[in-house]
């Protein structure tokens, strides 16, 4: 693992939490995610399931994580099963965890062999009465390949007919959406990770350098501090900057345009997500300045409108309203629009047509009912922009917030975003 050892206090609170929700003699299992092939003989680096490593700790294949609180034995009712490791894997594929290892990872003093999974857990099974099995219930997710959940769910109605299955999914989504003390700390390390990053951006860009440049000089930032891409950088320069999930990253930026980059790292599996719009030349228009502050107003007062109890649509529509006002003032929409607007689909999407923001964590869309109201602890992003493709730009601006019973904590106030601060550091 790349990050440093974390407190396995995180993942036994977890674990606590998440039996407390569970129905009586009912075992919960959650494995890890596959390694996915590419070409020939290649495979993806592997992406650690973020309820398994939300529970355990453990980043490692073919890991499978099992909870049983009724359990007749006291020493069943926590058990992790990691791969064994051999010298054809450690030459091959090197470093796997021991039984030590894992323990002192996971807190879990149950550990056993992968190989002992199939025995023990049929005989815990006809201990059981229900069974909590996970998978990807995330609302926008595209699931076009079958994963080893999926694959555990066929093998478990195959093997076990009569048992009742319940979805942990539910359960995992309740709990993974309010951040404990220790996992803000993790997230407030991606952030400083990620502000380094930006900073160093703000010294690097000026006209001729290309948008893949200046994505290096953020993976080595990122990579120097343990950390690494939360998401695919978008680095756009000029009429780049009004797509929204712009990729290509290897165009020249040039001298009056702007530069958006929608770029953050991770660390320990927690994201940050942040937006800056930097002018190329290291000095904003009278144009782009006008529009720069708009979208600043706004990203401000949706920060603090971010309030305990509020509705995500609600909060949503707070600044939609907001950026009608500024849209108006800009001379962008008229009043008549405003006016006839449907509530639905508000005069500002012209101009602003993705939402405001959602949850952050180990994903960088994490999970949670958005139907519920915000909750002390709730981590979400704050995105608005303004995106004007016959002017040739587009400007978003992106901070990472902490709900609190005292107002939101905005966790990336210390990172640049004023146009005269980004100014002055350009052109220093």
């Amino acid at each position: 693992m790349r990050h440093l050892p974390i407190k396995n206090k995180l993942f036994t609170q977890n674990r606590k939490r998440i039996i407390d929700l569970m129905e009586p003699k009912a075992l919960a299992a959650v494995n890890a995610n596959d390694v996915l092939p590419t070409n020939a003989d290649g495979t993806l680096t592997m992406q650690p399931n973020a309820d398994l490593f939300f529970l355990s700790g453990i980043e490692q294949e073919e890991s499978i994580l099992m909870l049983f609180p009724d359990a007749a034995e006291a020493k069943n009712r926590e058990i992790l099963f990691v791969r064994q490791p051999s010298k054809h894997l450690q030459i091959w594929e090197g470093y796997k965890h021991s039984k030590e290892d894992a323990r002192k990872i996971s807190g879990i003093k149950n550990v056993q062999w992968l190989s002992e999974f199939p025995a023990i857990f049929r005989s815990l099974m006809c201990e059981a009465e229900s069974i909590y099995i996970n998978s990807n219930e995330y609302k926008r997710a595209n699931v076009e390949v079958q994963t080893r959940d999926v694959r555990f769910i066929h093998q478990c109605r195959e093997n076990f007919p009569l048992h009742t299955y319940r979805r942990l999914a539910p359960l995992l989504h309740q709990l993974r959406v309010v951040k404990t003390d220790l996992e803000l700390e993790l997230l407030k390390e991606a952030v400083d990770i990620t502000a380094k990053g930006f900073r160093r951006t703000l010294r690097f860009v000026k006209p001729g350098v290309t948008e893949y440049e200046v994505e290096a000089e953020l993976a080595r930032e990122f990579i120097k501090r343990r950390g690494k891409f939360a998401y695919t950088p978008i680095v756009a320069a000029g009429k780049n900057n009004c797509v929204l999930h712009y990729l290509q990253n290897d165009q020249v930026c040039k001298k009056g345009q702007l530069l958006l980059m929608d770029v953050a790292s991770s660390y320990a599996n927690y994201n940050a997500d942040l937006t800056r719009t930097i002018p190329v030349s290291g000095k904003f228009n009278r144009r782009q300045k006008k529009i720069y502050n708009a979208v600043l107003r706004v990203l401000r007062a949706s920060v603090e409108g971010a309030t305990v109890g509020k509705l995500h649509r609600d909060w949503t529509k707070e600044s939609q309203t907001h950026m009608n006002e500024e849209l108006l003032e800009l001379g962008l929409i008229k009043k008549s629009q405003i006016k006839k607007q449907d509530p639905d689909n508000p005069a500002c999407r012209k101009y602003f047509m993705h939402g405001l923001g959602h949850p952050l964590g180990l994903d960088v869309h994490d999970v949670g009912d958005a139907n519920v109201p915000f909750a002390p602890g709730t981590v979400l992003t704050v995105e608005p922009g303004i995106y004007i493709p016959d002017e040739g730009f587009g400007i978003r601006l992106e901070d990472d917030i902490v709900v609190t019973e005292d107002g939101p904590i905005n966790l990336m106030a210390k990172i640049p975003i004023e146009a005269d601060e980004i100014e002055s550091i350009m052109n220093r």
